[in-house]
């Protein structure tokens, strides 16, 4: 009976170490988090104006259809009511700060 105990314990410590191994590898993804703006609506103290994704469809600039938007994205950033800053528009410089248990060269 206290080899299943222990059986069944050991299997646990697995699955709970596999867990923490998956989340520090996704966490070193090479994709940093990234937000869509207009790039023409910063504001002192605000930053800039969190747009709808469909903006910057495609991974580049584009303008809206909608109405006069420099839509681009803007990665790495601090979001706070609807608008992003301190981050940065180059996705190179983003992926480069690298994230939680990552080096600074990037992940992989």
């Amino acid at each position: 009976m206290a080899q299943t105990r222990r059986r069944l314990r050991s299997s646990t410590v697995v699955l709970g170490g596999m867990g923490v191994l998956a989340a520090a590898l996704s966490a070193c993804g090479s994709d940093p988090d990234r937000r869509c703006v207009d790039r023409n609506s910063y504001t002192l103290g605000d930053g800039y104006e969190v747009v709808s994704d469909k903006n910057c469809s495609g991974g580049s600039r584009g303008k809206s259809r909608s109405r006069s938007t420099d839509a681009d994205w803007y990665y790495d950033s601090d979001v706070r009511n609807g608008y992003a800053e301190h981050g940065t528009f180059s996705r190179s410089e983003a992926v480069d700060r690298g994230g939680f248990g990552c080096s600074g060269s990037g992940g992989g």
